[in-house]
């Protein structure tokens, strides 16, 4: 069928019905409410909306030519090209999970080992094959704990990234689910006990706790807060940094029921903040209650090793009733991603690279607070966030290192009111000693 040119068939057209113009058919709609234009510029050819689009595209600056050092959980972390390589392939090239998945069985397999490795990673007895990001998951973690106790009260610090309260929030709104929380330690920036025994109760179905924290610290004494959870017949759920597990305890050995995390970091891009990739893990007990999905391994009908999934307990396959979600995907590309580098990295190298990011983020602060006016307001141990306190405005000095390449720390008071002239920075493997040295130097002269 011709399309261009297309006047003349136009013409024929409206002559067929009988129309003088094509607002002809637009007049049932009174002109009262007709929009006569839209306030947009005039079209572009596609040559032309890509030269633009390129120009737009070249204001960006990369962690590659900036130094970063701004903390609050996406940070970028070196990617094997092995992983964009698979990734890449054209079998796996799709974030969705395929339907008729069964004849998927490369897919399933990446994804069955994907479970294996982020359930051995965390300590968990399973693992789904993942939800859309780290913060979902917090949401899926307190219904699930409101399903499996029956109970209403669910239990955050107060120091939880404001991102994740309000997703959390729109998560408990539909069941009627009660958010209390808990406040944090002033001097420490640790969980406050005593705020914590407060609000246990026998209406309490689950305590969320980050290790490390909002702030970067980890919870010293997490294994008598989650024993005294438990008391309470309450759910443990443990939010925690998979990189920091090369070097602490796994939230499994001190017996969490309900692990998550945010896993875009393992193998996969910063992306601008999108393609997160939730982790979800927990006791074998609770398994008939995880959102998304699991994959099995089998046998065929020959008898041959096979994969599928055998369990999805979402609306579309499930009575809407009896569903735990309505998660209808996972992650697939990012959990491929992962999968991928957590082979790449082997368990060896995940205990080194854990340590790089411990060793790096204590230079990186030991540095900063050696700087005239900087302090550290929190005594706890921290991973590679941290807060620093800035002698002057933190958005201030931000714009000053912005001129000189370098991007500062989070500045946290508009979230945390008490938190004036604080700011959350972090670091990772990426940045070694020398950047670290550059940006001290930077901040020197800035604030001089």
């Amino acid at each position: 069928m011709k399309f261009i040119p297309n006047a003349a068939f136009e013409r024929e057209m409206l002559k067929e019905l009988n129309l003088s113009s094509i607002d002809d058919l637009f007049t049932d709609i009174p002109s009262s409410v007709q929009i006569k234009n839209l306030d947009l510029d005039e079209g572009l050819s596609q040559q032309e909306t890509e030269k633009k689009l390129r120009r737009l595209a070249n204001k960006n600056k990369s962690c590659q030519n900036m130094i970063s050092f701004l903390g609050g959980g996406i940070k970028p972390h070196y990617i094997p090209a092995a992983v964009k390589s698979i990734q890449h392939r054209s079998e796996f090239f799709t974030a969705y999970t395929p339907y008729q998945s069964e004849a998927s069985q490369g897919f399933l397999q990446a994804m069955f080992e994907y479970q294996s490795m982020i359930a051995e990673l965390t300590g968990m007895d399973i693992a789904n094959c993942s939800l859309y990001d780290g913060i979902t998951a917090i949401g899926e973690a307190a219904l699930m704990a409101t399903r499996i106790t029956k109970k209403s009260v669910f239990l955050i610090p107060s120091n939880l990234s404001w991102e994740k309260k309000s997703v959390l929030n729109n998560y408990v709104k539909g069941p009627g689910i009660t958010v209390k929380e808990i406040s944090f330690d002033e001097k420490t920036g640790k969980l406050n006990k005593s705020s914590l025994d407060d609000l246990l109760s026998d209406k309490v179905s689950g305590v969320y706790i980050e290790n490390p924290n909002t702030f970067g610290i980890f919870e010293s004494h997490i294994e008598q807060l989650i024993k005294k959870i438990h008391e309470y017949n309450a759910l443990s759920v443990v939010g925690t940094d998979p990189f920091s597990l090369g070097i602490v305890k796994s939230p499994g050995e001190y017996d969490a029921d309900i692990t998550i995390g945010e896993g875009r970091g393992l193998g996969n891009a910063m992306n601008f903040g999108g393609s997160g990739l939730g982790l979800f893990a927990c006791k074998q007990k609770f398994i008939r209650q995880i959102p998304g999905r699991l994959i099995g391994l089998t046998k065929d009908s020959n008898g041959n090793d096979a994969f599928c999934m055998s369990l999805q307990t979402r609306e579309q396959h499930i009575r809407r009733g009896k569903a735990t979600s309505n998660i209808c995907t996972n992650e697939g590309l990012c959990a491929l991603g992962t999968a991928a580098y957590l082979s790449w990295l082997g368990g060896n190298n995940l205990v080194e690279i854990s340590k790089t990011n411990f060793e790096r983020g204590q230079s990186l602060s030991k540095s900063i607070t050696e700087v005239n006016g900087f302090s550290k307001p929190f005594t706890g141990t921290h991973f590679n966030e941290f807060v620093i306190k800035s002698p002057i405005d933190p958005v201030s000095l931000n714009n000053k290192l912005i001129n000189h390449g370098i991007q500062g720390g989070l500045p946290l008071e508009r979230w945390f009111p008490t938190m004036k002239n604080m700011m959350l920075f972090g670091i990772t493997e990426i940045y070694d000693e020398k950047d670290i040295k550059q940006f001290i130097s930077v901040l020197e002269e800035v604030i001089a």
